[in-house]
């Protein structure tokens, strides 16, 4: 693998070598289907493994108890956990650390970073029935009321919000976007859990009306508009890396079935009509992950970095879409049950595609970015 043209770190090479053992032990196929029908939806265990292994902690600064990496270091590790559908709050909890240091008062980053590094569960709510993947289109509101604030509207998909110690929300506040923070008290009793398509998660609704917080809960307001560009980009990295993984596992699934399965007195996988897309989708795989460790990189580079962490979504998306529709379409009558394993990466895929933007999306910001 010529890694350094790609511009691979030496911590991102030791960070996949770790992860890819951890989760490949930590998330076997049969332990993802029997968290999925938990109330919980992930082991416990195992997140606290991950943060005495450092992963929580790995984008934070080091003066917050982190290790002082970038989110670049953090790609290995979710490309894993895509690879495996490692059910956990990893990602949420990365980003709303990440929402923090892009804009976040001193006092909500000295008192919440440390606890994310040592593992305490943070999570975002920025969407809204609205579907606008927009994140500065927000109906939710925050209004004056002396030292307080009092909330109106409902977020949707905030993902492991049940399970979370804090919840970033976006409101208009005074005509402008904001970001506040509400912990797990302000919280209780306004989560409602949703039925997604994608059951190696959990997403919940919150509803704000009537909720009463202290000013002291917003974040930096000055600095709202350009935190939620940070996540938009934050969360595209890692979804991609997600994606990557799991177009990897759905592959290798296909391709050991091809090799295994006979017809008409032939393995499957001599007949052209299976081979070719097979090969297709591997080509774009390896596409989609070149684009991914090359948006890591570059990801802090003003301009460049947002060309090519959509580019990475755009590409993952794609393959991740066609390898698990492929695979399901080969596996045949058993492809369309619940028991095959490419429905859960086409589930995972899907909702992939539904949040923070589609391929056909990322593609219409590069028209604008690439063409002016």
């Amino acid at each position: 693998m010529q890694m350094a043209g790609l511009g691979y770190s030496e911590e991102q090479i030791e960070l996949l070598d770790v992860a890819t053992t951890f989760c490949r032990d930590k998330s076997p196929v049969d332990k993802v289907r029997k968290l999925m029908e938990s109330d919980m939806g992930y082991d416990a265990g195992v997140w606290a493994e991950m943060a005495a292994l450092g992963w929580t902690a790995i984008a934070i600064p080091e003066v917050h108890g982190g290790v002082g990496l970038t989110l670049a270091e953090v790609v290995p590790v979710v490309e894993q956990m895509g690879r495996h559908l490692m059910a956990s709050p990893f990602v949420a909890s990365t980003l709303a650390s990440q929402t923090l240091i892009a804009g976040g008062t001193e006092t909500q980053q000295s008192h919440w970073l440390p606890k994310l590094a040592e593992g305490t569960i943070g999570t975002l709510a920025l969407f809204e029935a609205n579907g606008d993947w927009d994140l500065c289109n927000i109906t939710a509101t925050a209004k004056s009321d002396g030292d307080s604030l009092i909330l109106s509207g409902e977020k949707l998909f905030v993902q492991w919000g049940g399970n979370a110690e804090f919840v970033i929300a976006s409101v208009m506040l005074d005509g402008k976007a904001a970001l506040i923070l509400l912990d797990a008290a302000q919280i209780a009793g306004r989560l409602r859990r949703e039925a997604i398509i994608d059951e190696t998660k959990r997403s919940f609704a919150l509803t704000l009306d009537g909720l009463s917080i202290p000013k002291s809960a917003a974040l930096d307001i000055g600095k709202a508009v350009q935190a939620l560009a940070h996540i938009e980009q934050a969360a595209t990295l890692l979804q991609s890396a997600e994606m990557c993984g799991g177009s990897q596992s759905v592959i290798d699934y296909t391709v050991s079935y091809l090799q295994t399965r006979k017809q008409f007195g032939k393995i499957i996988g001599e007949y052209q009509a299976l081979k070719h897309p097979t090969v297709d989708a591997y080509v774009d795989y390896e596409k989609a992950r070149s684009h991914l460790y090359s948006a890591a990189s570059s990801f802090s580079d003003q301009g460049l970095g947002e060309v090519a962490v959509r580019m990475a979504k755009a590409a993952a998306d794609g393959v991740y879409s066609f390898a698990s529709d492929r695979a399901i379409q080969f596996h045949g009558g058993f492809g369309f049950t619940h028991d095959c394993d490419a429905g859960l990466h086409r589930r995972a895929a899907i909702f992939h595609a539904s949040q923070f933007g589609d391929a056909a999306w990322q593609r219409a910001k590069l028209s604008h970015l690439l063409l002016g």
